[in-house]
């Protein structure tokens, strides 16, 4: 007991310090659904490459994305990530390197993997992904109620379940999602709303740069202090069985992601003062690989995922290797400490990642 109550008092006196030292004023958020730490940390996979059940044309992958080494081929897939954040940032979950993060929910799909994230709760009675208002506080609502912070958390998603992951009738925040109306008086914004109901969707909803181009032209025009953005394309492509269009989809977020932290550095009020951190909802199969295309309770790979954040308080340490195991469920207090902070909410919350934002 004794024990606990000091690692309790040490935990607290570390986050004080933290809190009172910190720069991030902003927080941008950015998940990619269903996105493989195989290929964030290794490039693009030779054997599901190799297989034309999953790859229409490889000679084209290949001159695109292979290279002899897992170093290379990442670079050429994800290079905002092996450039810029390895440099600048941190990277959690190359379970190559003995760095391993993994969802604490058992379930291994979008919502409760969603829940987890936002609530740090894994609620196993969250265990659909029905279109059912979530009853756990989540930490985007819980910045929303903080001074300086009131209406200026705003979220903008592909998939149109999130207004319901973050209950945006009780939470209060703005959540765009799917083909909702954008009703702001700006030209750029209105030519988006027009684009997106005039655009082919292929995977059910928007694609992914109409959502980021909302985001970006909101975030750019009214200011957040704190902005979520929720791809999807990697997931609907994967389940698709579609792994060169998976593979485009992911080397395309990464340049949206690299362009938001542009506009971020390009910006006073940002500049300097946004952490922004990136991480998706739950991992794939890998062993047996056909499994890549799924997840869930049965796929016992789909429990892994990854994390990646750079910022003004978070070291640049790059790739983490032998790390303290991560879960999911430490995200939602990390991004309330990033802003100086704590998330108490009326269900059980698991401590932040202090090393994302330990200088």
């Amino acid at each position: 007991m004794k024990y606990i109550i000091t690692s309790i008092l040490t935990c607290f006196s570390c986050f004080v310090l933290l809190a009172q030292d910190r720069k991030t004023e902003n927080l941008v958020i950015v998940t990619l659904d269903g996105m493989r730490w195989q290929e964030v940390f290794g490039g693009v996979d030779p054997a599901i490459m190799s297989n034309k059940k999953f790859t229409q044309d490889s000679a084209e992958m290949a001159t695109s994305f292979w290279a002899s080494t897992a170093e290379e081929r990442r670079q050429k897939l994800f290079p905002f990530f092996w450039k810029t954040i390895a440099s600048h940032g941190q990277l959690y979950g190359n379970r190559n390197q003995g760095s391993n993060v993994n969802v604490a929910n058992p379930y291994k799909f979008s919502y409760p993997g969603y829940n987890e994230i936002f609530t740090g709760y894994p609620d196993t009675a969250v265990n659909s992904n029905d279109k059912i208002k979530n009853k756990n506080e989540n930490v985007l609502e819980f910045i929303n109620k903080q001074k300086g912070y009131s209406d200026k958390v705003a979220a903008f998603t592909t998939w149109d379940v999130f207004p319901y992951i973050l209950n945006k009738w009780r939470s209060g925040i703005y959540v765009n999602a799917d083909v909702d109306t954008i009703n702001f008086p700006n030209k750029q914004l209105q030519l988006i709303n027009d684009m997106q109901f005039l655009t082919t969707r292929p995977i059910g909803v928007r694609p992914d740069v109409i959502t980021y181009f909302a985001a970006r032209e909101y975030f750019k025009a009214y200011k957040p202090k704190v902005l979520y953005i929720a791809f999807d394309e990697t997931d609907d492509m994967a389940h698709a069985g579609i792994y060169d269009q998976y593979i485009k989809s992911a080397h395309a977020e990464d340049a949206m992601i690299a362009d938001i932290w542009n506009i971020i550095q390009s910006m006073p009020e940002y500049k300097d003062k946004t952490t922004l951190l990136i991480t998706c909802d739950h991992g794939r199969g890998d062993k047996i690989k056909a499994q890549w295309t799924s997840h869930g309770e049965e796929i016992p790979d789909a429990d892994q995922i990854w994390i990646a954040a750079i910022g003004p308080d978070t070291k640049a340490a790059g790739e983490a290797k032998n790390s303290t195991p991560l879960q999911q469920r430490q995200l939602a207090a990390t991004f309330a400490a990033l802003l100086g902070f704590n998330f108490t909410p009326a269900h059980p919350v698991a401590a932040p990642i202090f090393s994302i934002f330990k200088q």
